[in-house]
This record gives C-alpha cells, structure tokens and sequence, in this order.
C-alpha cells in the first residue's frame, strides 16, 4: 500500500494504524501509565516551546510522519518547527523531536526500526524514547556533522537544540 492510498483507507477504520513496509498494522490499545506519560511529555513540550516564543508546536498522538512511500508511524509526540500546520492536515512536516513512550509491545520497534527510520529524515535532531517507570529518557540527537549520539538520562534536564528549549525530567515524573 502507497502512503496516499494508507490516509486514505485509515480515515475510515476504526482505531489506529501505521504503515510498515506498505502494511497498515495496527496500533495496540495504551495502557493508564503509558497515556500518563504522553501527557506529561506533551505538556512538557509544550510548555518549554512556549517558553521561547518560537513557531514551534508538539503534537500529541494522532499525527502522522511520513518516513517514505511505504512507511508512516504515529509517534505519541513530536514537535513540528515552522509555520503553523493546516487545522485539516493529519501529516506532520519536517519534525524536529520525535517521542516514543515505551511499552511491552512496542519496546523493540521504537529502539531499532523505528531508530533507523526517524533519522532517515533530516529535520529530525531528537528521538526520545521514554521509559514509564521512571522518568528515564533514551536520548538520541543528530548532530551538525549527521553522527548520532545517545544518552540515557534519568535526572536533570535535556537540552534540545534545535529547537533551543530545556526539558527537565521533574517535568515527566508522576
């Protein structure tokens, strides 16, 4: 399936899907802890975003990024830069952050597939993988030279830059 004929076709199904590989597959049902922490990091965001009056917005689930003509995922958050997204679009341009919350079911997609895929865009500079049962933030940043770094933090701040903002992990606990 072509990534055109997938938004088309999902519009109409119930619950939510992304395209692997041409495959609409389904996405599973979260659990408390893990909308609680989409939440938080939504929020987090958000709020730090606000902080430098930046054209920047996060999006929480429900967003699309298109990766190629074959593959699209619904990261729970991502963070768009830029002018403002249409009110009617369900696809993001040129993200910039990229949040996956870990879960059972999805743990090994978002640490490798998903790693792999998310940097084959160049706009993207931050994939977070966040562990519930913490805070405990994965992070892994695109630098200017294209290498990519990782870091796993479990106290303190994170400075993502682009866009320029500070992500404290106080901000994530429960």
């Amino acid at each position: 399936m072509t990534f055109e004929a997938f938004l088309a076709w999902s519009e109409g199904q119930p619950g939510r899907f992304e395209l692997v590989a041409g495959v609409p597959v389904a996405m599973a049902p979260e659990r408390a802890g893990h909308a609680r922490m989409k939440a938080r990091v939504h929020r987090a965001l958000s709020d730090a975003l606000a902080a430098t009056g930046q054209p920047c917005e996060a999006f929480i689930a429900g967003m699309t990024v298109r990766i190629d003509e074959r593959t699209a995922y619904e990261p729970d958050v991502v963070v768009h830069c830029g002018p403002r997204i249409p009110d009617g679009a369900l696809v993001i341009p040129d993200p910039v952050i990229v949040v996956e919350v870990l879960s059972p079911s999805t743990r090994g997609a978002d640490a490798g597939a998903k790693l792999d895929d998310y940097f084959r865009l160049p706009s993207v500079r931050h994939y977070l993988l966040v562990k519930t049962d913490g805070p405990r933030v994965i992070h892994h940043a695109r630098q200017d030279d294209g290498t990519i770094t990782t870091r796993i933090v479990s106290e303190g701040e994170l400075m993502l830059d682009p866009p320029g903002i500070r992500l404290t992990l106080a901000a994530l606990a429960g």
